[in-house]
């Protein structure tokens, strides 16, 4: 973990020093947008891995309007994501595995086309199928009827289209590459939060990073939560695959959990009449708050894991969704400053935070593609360093009821 953590700040060290071009891709305060746009290293005469990053506008169906960026590195990660629904990272691939999953919603849904509270507050389904998507910041978790208002499934950040898009690259080496897109949560009389997401990546490498800023633009506190919905099917779920992470504790989100609570980490093969399932993770962390998560395969070859730091995100929700295939065959690591309860309970159990006027808070993660075995030993010894002697506490309650 901490060389890692070494590699990585000295990365950002390179690129902090180094002179970058900086590409404006859509700006709602001057109302210009370049639409379909494309550049390459071989344009910009960079002499590194080779990649490109290009826009597209989608058209037809529900996903009229959308918007994706593609960043391809010829030599490692492809990472495709939307600035119209909130920076969302569709997925990634790489190295012969894929980070993301098979939802039965296959467009990239225009927000335009969502009714956040329909269903009773769940329409946020109706456009989820995101290797990663932000639920918050205003609130986040399951729907309820409080305060004199709807408080709608995971939030309104994943549904909000960026009002700006900006890529930028360094011209050093290592050209790290840095997608970043404004998300405005701004109501009369009841919020001003805005989040300046940011995707970092070094061409070649199978990492990438998120760096997101929170401000509290308006003149009095505001509550906010967030939980980084990051999600994973095949070919690194399957039957057999784990789930692990150093933990001081686990409990099922609800009755129907408890009676997975002796196999939580391990997954099933797709099966029919499976009820997602949900388990609340209490991370450990080193001497600096950093922690990580993962899921690998049956063999132990392949996986998807997330660093994280505990100061900034201290929970961890494991989501099993083992249906058919065709339903969503799919698991979750979620960090997050929350658990998925209603806003109402997360208060009552003071998980909510709150910012003040003018102030901001950060949140850094980041996501590694695992294509090797050694790769996946390493994760492995990484959780067992931080684990250490201490016991992982096992509880078949509910830490709270919906």
């Amino acid at each position: 973990m901490k060389k890692t953590l070494l590699l990585t700040s000295l990365a950002l060290l390179v690129s902090a020093q180094a002179s970058a071009q900086t590409w404006v891709l859509t700006n709602a305060e001057k109302g210009t947008d370049k639409g379909d746009w494309r550049i390459t290293s071989q344009q910009l005469n960079l002499k590194g891995a080779p990649f490109s990053i290009e826009q597209k506008v989608l058209h037809g169906g529900k996903q009229e309007g959308s918007k994706i960026i593609t960043l391809t590195s010829e030599n490692g990660l492809t990472i495709v994501l939307s600035p119209t629904r909130g920076m969302n990272l569709l997925h990634a691939q790489g190295f012969g595995v894929r980070l993301g999953w098979d939802s039965p919603v296959k467009e990239v849904v225009n927000p335009a086309f969502i009714n956040l509270e329909s269903r009773n507050g769940l329409g946020w389904l109706e456009g989820f199928n995101e290797m990663m998507v932000r639920c918050g910041y205003e609130w986040t978790g399951h729907p309820t009827t409080a305060d004199g208002q709807l408080y709608t499934l995971h939030g309104k950040a994943g549904n909000t289209p960026a009002s700006r898009v900006e890529v930028e690259v360094n011209e050093s080496a290592p050209y790290e590459i840095r997608i970043r897109g404004l998300i405005k949560e701004s109501t009369f009389k009841k919020a001003d939060l805005q989040t300046m997401t940011e995707l970092r990546y070094v061409p070649g490498s199978n990492s990438f990073s998120l760096h997101d800023v929170l401000t509290n633009h308006a003149d009095y506190p505001h509550d906010y939560q967030i939980i980084y919905h990051s999600n994973f099917g095949k070919p690194i779920l399957e039957e057999g695959a784990r789930f692990i992470a150093p933990l001081a504790n686990v409990s099922p989100f609800n009755d129907y959990a408890k009676g997975g609570i002796k196999t939580w980490n391990t997954y099933s093969a797709p099966t029919k009449d499976f009820d997602e399932m949900v388990f609340n993770l209490t991370p450990l962390a080193d001497a600096n708050q950093q922690t990580l998560a993962a899921v690998i395969n049956k063999a132990g070859d392949k996986g998807a894991a997330i660093g994280f730091n505990v100061s900034q995100l201290p929970v961890l929700t494991m989501w099993k969704n083992t249906d058919t295939e065709k339903q969503g065959y799919v698991t979750g690591i979620e960090p997050g400053t929350s658990y998925a309860y209603p806003v109402t309970i997360e208060r009552e159990q003071k998980r909510v935070k709150q910012l003040a006027p003018g102030a901001s808070t950060q949140f850094d993660l980041t996501y590694t593609l695992l294509h090797s075995s050694e790769q996946v030993a390493d994760v492995e010894k990484q959780v067992a360093a931080i684990q250490g002697d201490k016991q992982t506490q096992a509880s078949d309650t509910p830490i709270a009821k919906e």
